[in-house]
């Protein structure tokens, strides 16, 4: 008995000191992880700098704003900088151009990488489809100025198509000068730039549906556009919702600098977009009380879409952006 009481004794574990442990609030924990925040810091001064920063510049709307004088020493006049946008026709003109453009963009740009993806993902040979995708990825790394320069080289007055029509007893015709259909060129400018690019967001969604899906639908007898109707269409939906979302939110940007540099040749009135507008009335014009509230002002509509549309979007079911 006294082996045994002595055994246990020895068995049972000495108590240690108890030590205070590591801080568990929200300074504890990152100082805990810093070696991971450093990785985060440059992102993130980035975005302070770059991004929340120059938010502090919208005070210039509610100013009669000097760059001499600085935001401390102009006038404040208030909302009147609004209001004369309002009655600004130079104003609604940009927006309607901005509009026509948006639209035209959104209806036959934004649907385009869809096709595409669908398109290459039918082919069955898979060096084709590298040679394909390769092909049409190329313009998205070309600059505006380099794009521009092909395509009046190509459908301007001295170009090809313009011969071609001439021969075909059309006259001459320069696309690239022609007022009314500037909206429908930027918007086919837009597809052949980015097209290509935008198709890689579509390959990963299709390569994320399940194989045994099509191999199911293979053996029930399904053809190809079947197989295309009820098994990837409904599988790109989240990923096309989502992008649907945020363009959205930039609809009252069309492209400054695609715009900009083919203004000279279609005029003002039919390429006078936002971007542009705030662009010579402030930058050139020095009205920049007026152009800063243009911009907040488009920067506004483009966040009540984008929470707007989140919102209808879950509202019918699917995740949404937030």
């Amino acid at each position: 008995m006294l082996l045994k009481r002595s055994a246990r004794h020895l068995r049972q574990p000495t108590q240690q000191p108890t030590r205070p442990r590591p801080g568990t609030g929200l300074a504890g924990r990152m100082w805990r992880e810093r070696d991971m925040y450093a990785f985060v810091l440059p992102g993130f001064l980035f975005f302070v700098v770059f991004a929340y920063l120059p938010l502090l510049g919208n005070i210039a709307a509610f100013q009669d704003y000097s760059p001499f004088l600085g935001f401390g020493g102009s006038t404040w006049v208030g909302l009147d900088n609004f209001a004369a946008m309002f009655t600004d026709p130079a104003v609604w003109d940009a927006l309607r151009n901005t509009l026509v453009i948006s639209v035209l963009q959104i209806v036959f740009a934004f649907p385009a990488p869809i096709a595409l993806a669908l398109l290459l993902n039918s082919l069955i040979s898979e060096r084709v489809k590298r040679i394909m995708q390769t092909i049409v990825y190329l313009p998205h790394f070309l600059s505006w100025v380099i794009v521009i320069a092909i395509w009046q080289a190509v459908v301007g007055g001295a170009g090809p198509l313009a011969d071609l029509l001439a021969k075909l007893g059309a006259g001459h015709v320069n696309v690239m000068a022609n007022p009314d259909t500037f909206p429908i060129l930027v918007t086919s400018q837009v597809i052949w730039k980015d097209v290509g690019w935008g198709t890689v967001i579509f390959f990963a969604a299709i390569s994320a549906i399940p194989p045994e899906l099509y191999e199911s639908a293979a053996a029930d007898g399904a053809g190809a556009w079947r197989r295309i109707w009820h098994i990837t269409l409904p599988g790109l939906i989240p990923v096309t919702l989502l992008l649907l979302i945020l363009r959205l939110g930039s609809v009252l940007t069309v492209g400054f600098e695609q715009i900009l540099l083919q203004q000279p040749a279609v005029g003002a009135e039919a390429s006078q977009v936002l971007d542009t507008f705030v662009y010579f009335r402030g930058v050139v014009g020095g009205d920049w009380g007026l152009a800063t509230a243009a911009g907040l002002l488009k920067g506004i509509v483009g966040t009540v879409l984008i929470v707007a549309a989140n919102r209808l979007a879950k509202r019918s079911g699917a995740e949404g952006l937030f």
